[in-house]
């Protein structure tokens, strides 16, 4: 599995952006993620769609939208379903309907295999998820076992401490104070 301070493999996909016929679709690539802007990116993947856990994931991590744009922050969510299948979920699911990021379709396996977080024997993504620099490095990875879902507030704790560029003590959270060496 890929880890900290490597660089986030190359990737081109299809990723579903919106519901609205006709605007479904756009190419995310790995350029995506590098930028001289400053914006971090959080990566996380769910083992399949229409299942149970994952859209509770996917609904949080939406409901926190708000909370990672405010931190320079984009989200993608990712599984190796198809983009028609991530399509048919947002359109089936009260909870996925209005997602404000993209559902990334890795179909091939292959930014799941190349992350490392290929499940044997179903060939399915662990949930994992990705905290990227604005430089392309991984700075934080966190994997669940495929029935466990993550905690987004967890991730949001990590980002603001990655992103203070500081040491930061156990349970610290935002606007507490930092180490001093």
């Amino acid at each position: 599995m890929l880890t900290i301070g490597q660089k986030f493999p190359q990737f081109s996909k299809t990723a579903v952006t919106s519901i609205e016929k006709g605007k479904e679709f756009e190419t995310l690539t790995s350029d995506y993620l590098v930028n001289d802007d400053n914006v971090w990116t959080v990566m996380f993947w769910w083992p399949k769609d229409f299942t149970f856990v994952c859209p509770t994931e996917i609904a949080e991590f939406n409901k926190a939208y708000g909370e990672f744009r405010d931190r320079e922050t984009r989200l993608i969510g990712a599984s190796t379903d198809s983009e028609f299948v991530h399509a048919a979920w947002r359109r089936d699911h009260d909870d996925l309907r209005d997602l404000k990021f993209p559902m990334l379709a890795d179909t091939s396996k292959s930014l799941a295999e190349d992350l490392g977080i290929l499940e044997p024997t179903e060939k399915i993504a662990y949930r994992a998820t990705f905290i990227v620099d604005p430089t392309g490095i991984i700075r934080w990875v966190s994997v669940n076992d495929l029935n466990v879902g993550r905690n987004v507030k967890e991730v949001l704790r990590v980002l603001d401490g990655l992103q203070t560029d500081e040491l930061c003590p156990c349970n610290w959270e935002k606007g507490q104070e930092t180490l001093t060496v």
